[in-house]
């Protein structure tokens, strides 16, 4: 039996053990601030196990159509936002009593004020991806290109309406009359395939989070709902494939490797892959390592005790991978310093990008907080599409190179990541 991931999901909750967080952001007068999301995590790696690396607001005027779009402080980052921790100064033993009421209604006193304290962390304006000129010298250029991102998770709400127009539709295929028309084994791959259940559905409900998420980052329109994506959805289309899935979003290297080959064959250029494991699977690396395209991979969230490590040491995969058609990230926190989650490596983890606290879609057109590398990630592949598209001058081979010698240089990444800075997006586009 074929071992399947754990997916390092997040939930939205109310409370965390011995940690809770809130977010905050001075509003321009009149406006009205949002409700405050409080994060939960998940983190476990087990076996061959490959899962979503997450645990899991902006500005005014970054795009003034899409009204949430002040909380994507990773896109323009006026440095409005304070991170609030509190923390138990104490072990929490609570679960030793759950449940241990008299028949009196009678119970043991909660925790009060005293018992905990609070840590603030401030932003820094400019810790971004400057994507404002970005997308200004993006419309003013002619001739582009299109591109295909492949986004291999969960599935993607193609229904939503910020990402309906985003996603990748087959030309050879008839929708609906149980064909397989272009003749690729598929039937009926309008808009990519479930690898995890071998059928057309790439969206089956809220198990597919992650990677609705992660397809907002990339291609959510901007100027008409609730965010802006990073790339202009005319030339960028989303194929959506899924190789995570169940209730644990879980996933096996076979589904992985299956839907790469299906996106290399099918015309995608740029591939997402927001997972990772600590286990090596020597297929998974040949296929990745013989592939045209281009991956952009998470890092990692650390291990059990919540730190980020050094993959230079302790190899995640397929993150870890030492090919040229790899871009490992890091997640930068938005004071400008490596999220204290975050895996690191001299050598092993390329470029930092917005990670925590990062603003997109959910399924049932909504809109959620996530965090973690599953989420810088994203970042690095929608400037990719970006660089690629703009840049008719330059080849596929040539995006990585552009993307880590023109990120912003950062004290607090020099020795942490390859480039030693964080993803920018105009500089990207203007790299000679």
């Amino acid at each position: 039996m074929k071992k399947r991931t754990r997916v390092a999901c997040l939930s939205l909750a109310f409370l965390l053990t011995g940690l809770s967080f809130q977010l905050t952001k001075q509003l321009p007068s009149g406006n009205q601030p949002g409700t405050e999301h409080v994060l939960r995590s998940f983190s476990t790696e087990e076996g061959q196990a490959l899962h979503p690396l997450a645990i899991g607001p902006g500005l005014v005027n970054l795009s003034p159509s899409d009204e949430f779009s002040t909380y994507q402080w990773g896109l323009k980052n006026d440095g409005e936002f304070r991170l609030v921790e509190l923390k138990s100064k104490f072990q929490s033993v609570d679960n030793v009593y759950d449940g241990l009421k008299s028949g009196m209604g009678l119970g043991l006193p909660k925790p009060g004020p005293g018992d905990y304290e609070s840590k603030v962390t401030k932003a820094v304006a400019g810790i971004d991806i400057d994507i404002q000129p970005a997308w200004e010298a993006y419309e003013k250029t002619g001739e582009k290109r299109s591109v295909i991102v492949a986004i291999i998770d969960t599935g993607i709400d193609i229904k939503h309406q910020e990402l309906k127009d985003s996603i990748w539709t087959n030309p050879g295929e008839i929708a609906g009359d149980g064909l397989d028309n272009d003749g690729n084994g598929f039937v009926d791959d309008i808009h990519g395939w479930n690898f995890y259940s071998g059928n057309n559905k790439v969206f089956l409900g809220s198990e597919d989070s992650h990677g609705t998420h992660a397809a907002g980052t990339i291609g959510a329109a901007r100027g008409a709902y609730g965010i802006a994506g990073i790339t202009d959805n005319h030339y960028v289309k989303i194929m959506p494939l899924k190789a995570l899935g169940g209730k644990e979003g879980t996933g096996t290297p076979e589904a992985v490797i299956q839907s790469i080959r299906y996106a290399e064959a099918n015309g995608a250029s740029i591939c997402n892959l927001s997972m990772g494991t600590t286990a090596y699977s020597e297929e998974l690396a040949q296929t990745i390592k013989n592939s045209r395209m281009l991956f952009v991979v998470s890092s990692g969230n650390g291990g059990i005790s919540g730190l980020g490590y050094d993959t230079d040491i302790n190899p995640v995969y397929p993150a870890s991978l030492p090919f040229d058609n790899v871009i490992s990230v890091a997640n930068i926190l938005f004071d400008g310093t490596l999220s204290k989650e975050s895996n690191f490596g001299a050598k092993s983890v390329d470029i930092a990008a917005p990670g925590t606290y990062i603003l997109s879609t959910i399924p049932g057109n909504k809109y959620g907080f996530m965090s973690g590398t599953s989420m810088s990630a994203p970042m690095v592949t929608g400037v990719a599409a970006m660089v690629y598209s703009y840049r008719t001058d330059i080849s596929l081979s040539d995006v990585k190179q552009i993307l880590l010698n023109s990120s912003r240089k950062l004290d607090s990444l020099q020795g942490k990541v390859v480039s030693g800075g964080l993803l920018d997006a105009y500089s990207a586009l203007n790299w000679k």
